[in-house]
């Protein structure tokens, strides 16, 4: 009995220590699963945490991205077409440059960088550069439009934290020849004024904006210009602004049977390739800029005499008076207290030639009051003059003229004072006085003559435009237009002189003087006016348009008139004017 109590107590104690060891064993492998637990989280946390740097590393360098924009682009820049003048001959084109960006968070040493890229850049502005070198920014531009040359010694300075784009940079190879003509760009290629300001008007501005202009040729710009001519007419007004000590000058060669604009320039000018030219000090020159100024379509003034023209191709046009009509200018006219006296008064009834021919202020405002207020008006407006001239170029000024018109002012505007026009626009009305009556809207693009007959408008009578003709022939060898006859040519035009408006008063010690020409004038094809703004000397010592507007349109048809294919005769064409009258 006692054993079998002995061999149950050893059982059990067996069983508990088997049990004991089961427990310890159970113990541990579940310590295991918990610590495999832990480290399969700890695990979990350190993927999630690599995750999300990995995540903001890559939204970072998009965001990087997007700042930049141009950073590491290699794609080529949005060219321009070149311009050409009407013979193929290159007036602007784009070049191949680069400009040199920075990425202020690569800079390791903005001090050298600023140091070294001064070697490079002669004119690099220190202060400005090291703001830029510690920005925050992600990009910053340095200089714009570098030469490959410079490129190239950037490159062996081996600055980190920059870099270079390619850009395109307008090149004209005329100059300052045809700046008001072909305008110029800003930094980013991009048409401020000129023709160049047309490109981007004709949807050349939407093409760069959707890319489809990036990388390809477009086709070149024609332009109705003759570069050969444009190089004289630009010399020649250059030439008179010094040799009459004048504030301006300018010229214009119109074909009087198309419209088309052969030559046009304004001095004071400026280099389209340099239009803010800057001063040692950074600033820019605004007396420079002053050249911007286009006088030809972008200024009004008071014409002169050449105004005459217009009145008595009224008269003529109206059937007020023929050539043969005679007019009293005896004695001064008076009106609403102001006297109206002439220059070069004769003291004697005239026939219209001798109205045009002695420049009578009297005989012209008496003709013009044979015209209603309105019907002048109409007629002016019917040529153009009274209203905003439409053409390629955007520098276009519109014209002024009294509110109401009064019989003072009907007078006055008759002989070129009181209305201011563009000198373009005085050019194309000119054109249709002597070319058979047709008012040709003026073009900077070439225009055939299909082109041209549907935008000419009969404005006066044939008849009208053939008595024109005989009176600018008979001014051209009898009056004030002897200044500007070229042997061969027969050039036949009318002078204006006329008191300088400063601040809203005439200047009696100032003129602007302008010349209105056509040639040759039997048959004409070319219209040229000329324009001098303030001259204080001129040929023989004298400050009239005769004296310095008319030999500059000697000079320019002198020299030009063979170049656009005008053969010349001799002999008087004035027989040939008056049958054809």
């Amino acid at each position: 009995m006692i054993s079998k109590i002995f061999a149950l107590r050893r059982n059990k104690h067996l069983r508990m220590k088997k049990s004991g060891m089961a427990a310890r064993r159970g113990g541990t492998r579940s310590r295991g699963r918990l610590a495999r637990q832990r480290i399969g989280i700890l695990v979990c946390g350190f993927l999630c945490a690599y995750g999300l740097i990995g995540l903001r590393l890559l939204q970072y360098g998009m965001m990087r991205q997007a700042a930049t924009g141009t950073i590491g682009r290699t794609t080529t820049p949005a060219s321009r077409p070149d311009i050409l003048d009407r013979y193929g001959e290159l007036l602007a084109t784009d070049l191949n440059m680069v400009s040199l960006y920075a990425e202020p968070h690569r800079i390791v040493d903005a001090d050298e960088a600023v140091e070294k890229l001064a070697t490079v850049i002669p004119d690099l502005d220190w202060l400005e550069t090291h703001k830029k070198l510690v920005s925050d920014s992600a990009f910053q531009w340095l200089r714009r439009q570098l030469t490959p040359r410079q490129q190239a010694d950037i490159l062996r300075l081996g600055i980190p934290g920059i870099g270079f784009r390619p850009e395109k940079r307008r090149f004209y190879a005329a100059g300052t020849v045809a700046s008001h003509i072909l305008g110029h760009v800003n930094v980013d290629n991009q048409g401020l004024a000129g023709m160049e300001r047309y490109l981007d008007q004709q949807g050349l501005t939407d093409l760069r904006s959707t890319g489809l202009a990036s990388g390809v040729a477009l086709s070149p710009l024609r332009l109705s210009i003759d570069l050969r001519v444009q190089s004289i007419v630009h010399e020649v007004i250059a030439h008179s602004l010094a040799a009459y000590q004048a504030e301006a000058a300018g010229a214009v060669v119109l074909n009087a049977n198309t419209g088309e604009v052969l030559a046009m320039a304004s001095v004071p000018d400026y280099d389209s390739n340099n239009p803010s030219r800057r001063l040692a000090d950074g600033s820019v020159d605004k007396e420079y800029e002053k050249g911007w100024f286009n006088r030809m379509s972008n200024a009004t003034y008071e014409m002169g005499s050449t105004f005459k023209s217009f009145t008595l191709a009224m008269g003529l046009d109206e059937k007020k008076i023929t050539l043969n009509s005679v007019i009293d200018a005896t004695r001064p006219l008076r009106m609403a207290g102001f006297t109206i006296h002439d220059d070069h008064g004769q003291g004697r009834p005239l026939t219209v030639p001798e109205i045009f021919q002695y420049s009578s202020n009297i005989g012209t405002a008496k003709i013009a009051a044979m015209v209603d207020l309105d019907a002048h008006k109409a007629f002016l407006t019917k040529l153009g003059l009274l209203t905003k001239m439409d053409t390629e170029i955007p520098e276009v000024a519109t014209p002024t003229q009294p509110r109401v018109w009064k019989p003072i002012n009907q007078a006055t505007i008759s002989f070129g004072h009181g209305v201011a026009t563009t000198p373009l626009q005085t050019a194309v009305a000119g054109a249709a006085l002597i070319n058979g009556g047709k008012l040709i809207s003026p073009t900077f693009l070439p225009r055939t003559q299909e082109q041209t007959a549907s935008v000419a408008r009969q404005v006066i009578d044939p008849s009208t435009s053939a008595a024109m003709r005989f009176l600018f022939e008979w001014n051209g060898t009898k009056g004030s237009g002897r200044s500007a006859q070229v042997e061969g040519f027969h050039v036949g035009g009318k002078t204006g002189t006329a008191d300088k408006v400063i601040n809203g008063r005439y200047a009696a010690h100032l003129n602007f003087n302008a010349f209105l020409a056509g040639f040759p004038i039997d048959k004409p094809q070319y219209v040229v006016l000329t324009i001098i703004d303030a001259p204080l000397t001129g040929e023989k010592g004298g400050r009239l348009a005769a004296y310095t507007a008319a030999p500059m349109a000697k000079a320019i048809i002198e020299r030009s008139g063979s170049l656009l294919g005008v053969e010349p005769h001799f002999g008087t064409g004035r027989d040939k004017l008056l049958v054809n009258y």
